[in-house]
């Protein structure tokens, strides 16, 4: 299994949503680089409902050793930047990242990439959950980004259209 490289945006929107526990379900472990430790820590002094990663036993909290991706992903957040760093230090590992640019510049390095409703439907498939379509309610309620054509496609993938 490669290793995961997960962003602050999965996890946020997993936890709100009560589906946390499909990520160590598939993947096993993750690791979580430290700028998204603190976007996350942000958030819950917000009030914002959020997980506390380095609380759970199936995270590993682990910094990129070096800036060397750090001219290619300037216009990214810290955790971002931060995910997509340790990708690239660690070749053939996967990043779980939502944000478009991000998947972008993932891309064109070569950074296999899945995000939030990639892990749904592969949920759905290894029998986590029954059905996707409660989880894309709560993302959408939670204020995740989901145009309605990618909502169809994900359902439709999911044998729920």
């Amino acid at each position: 299994m490669p290793e995961v490289i997960c962003n602050t945006s999965p996890l946020q929107y997993l936890h709100q949503i009560g589906q946390l526990s499909i990520l160590p379900a598939l993947v096993g472990s993750i690791i979580v680089p430290p700028a998204v430790i603190v976007e996350l820590d942000a958030g819950i002094a917000k009030g914002l409902d959020l997980p506390q990663p380095e609380n759970l036993k199936w995270v590993k909290i682990q910094a990129p050793i070096s800036a060397m991706a750090a001219s290619l992903i300037t216009d990214l957040g810290p955790g971002e930047s931060q995910v997509l760093m340790l990708a690239l230090e660690k070749p053939g590992s996967i990043a779980l990242l939502d944000d478009a640019l991000a998947r972008r510049v993932a891309t064109a390095n070569g950074i296999p990439i899945k995000g939030t409703l990639g892990l749904l439907l592969e949920a759905k498939r290894a029998g986590h959950l029954s059905e996707v379509r409660p989880s894309l309610d709560g993302l959408q309620e939670q204020g995740f980004r989901l145009a309605a054509q990618t909502r169809d496609a994900v359902l439709k993938l999911a044998g729920e259209s």
